[in-house]
């Protein structure tokens, strides 16, 4: 089945949703008028239930179809936060917060499932439930996993989960996927590397950081150039450098790195930091100072069930008539939480020749409203047939 004609209609409704929430952007947890929007839309839609702070302001709808002689209950996820990032679009609906906008689409996840709610709640052709998830701080915040440790799986029964993201770059409304690991997991970093300030003039009289820093920076490179299996992925950056001092004739006592690392396999995460620590204390030890490192674990890896993303990808087909195989991902995504409690698949959805997500003139395509709703509401249709 193409995109449903429902959805055609409503799109128009479903892109006012979509840029009043651009409007109104809200960061990590305190999506609080976001979570308000959504609620009072899902009880207007006659959802049977509504419950919100689930997750701090996560709020979750529950649609049951026509009958329940299935018994089964899929959950479809959005997520409704935005990023701490100066709006430079210049559109008349640009973001009125200063210092926020929607640079990553979520105004168009959230509008495109609740575009999905309404005609799931009008037509109810299906048998089953369906539960419909808007998760707040998925940009740092790790809202899924504070959405699931609240119950949210066991209270409402769900027995699997489905996700979408929106995607620059891939044509409007096509659809890609893989099975297995997808999105990577993502960890920080901060190492401070202690020496003996003093004078530049006199720098034999100092056991300079600064040169113990940059010496860290280059042997950490080692752990993907050397440590790891070629066909194994894994990134190690650096991203900031700064020392105590600000003089241009003082060798500083201390130095801090900080920084990222980016795996998509446990062993790999395991070793990456095992190898930063000893790098960076016997880099630092070898040059007569220390090195303390702070290592950070952030989401997991993202992992695709098989056959749920053979499902999606059907279901995607229906809806475009094609679905590609998507490219490994070194960026994360917290729907790895929720992927980890239930079988599940994460999709892409093409938003055409855009600015890249959490770019300052980034904006989600509204001509991908149609392809993403009927996408959500083919995944409850097909998985739990009218009886």
């Amino acid at each position: 089945m193409p995109i449903k004609n429902r959805f055609a209609e409503l799109q128009d409704e479903i892109t006012a949703w979509r840029r009043d929430l651009h409007e109104n952007p809200e960061i990590l947890f305190e999506t609080h008028r976001t979570a308000a929007v959504v609620a009072e839309k899902l009880k207007e839609f006659g959802c049977d239930e509504v419950v919100t702070g689930l997750g701090r302001t996560g709020v979750v709808g529950v649609i049951r179809g026509r009958s329940n002689t299935s018994g089964k209950v899929v959950g479809l996820r959005a997520d409704m936060d935005a990023l701490p990032i100066q709006e430079a679009t210049g559109l008349d609906y640009a973001s009125k917060t200063p210092g926020a906008m929607h640079a990553c689409g979520h105004d168009g996840h959230t509008a495109m499932l609740l575009g999905a709610a309404k005609y799931l709640a009008e037509t109810r052709n299906f048998d089953g439930t369906a539960v419909v998830i808007f998760q707040p701080a998925e940009e740092g915040g790790g809202g899924g996993r504070e959405m699931c440790e609240d119950g949210m799986m066991e209270r409402f029964g769900i027995q699997e989960v489905y996700g979408m993201h929106n995607w620059p770059g891939r044509p409007v409304g096509s659809f890609a996927i893989r099975p297995g690991a997808f999105f990577a997991a993502t960890d920080t970093f901060e190492i401070e590397v202690q020496g003996r300030g003093g004078h530049a003039a006199k720098p034999q009289e100092t056991v300079d950081p600064v040169v113990m820093a940059s010496q860290i920076v280059t042997a950490l490179q080692t752990i993907a150039s050397r440590n790891t299996d070629p066909v194994k992925q894994v990134v190690v950056s650096v991203t900031s450098i700064e020392s105590d001092s600000k003089a241009f004739n003082v060798i500083p006592q201390k130095v801090t790195l900080r920084g990222t690392v980016r795996t998509l396999d446990a062993e790999i995460r395991d070793l990456a930091e095992t190898r930063i620590k000893a790098i960076c204390e016997g880099t630092a030890g070898a040059l007569g100072g220390a090195a303390e490192v702070n290592y950070m674990r952030g989401y997991p890896v993202m992992v695709n069930s098989e056959a749920e993303t053979a499902f999606a990808a059907e279901v995607a087909r229906k809806v475009s008539g094609a679905c590609d195989d998507a490219p490994l991902v070194m960026g994360g995504e917290d729907f790895a939480y929720m992927l980890e409690e239930r079988p599940g698949a994460y999709i892409l959805v093409g938003n055409g020749d855009t600015a890249a997500v959490h770019h300052p003139e980034y904006n989600f395509n509204d001509e991908a409203i149609p392809a993403g709703c009927s996408w959500w509401a083919e995944i409850v249709e097909t998985r739990m047939p009218a009886a």
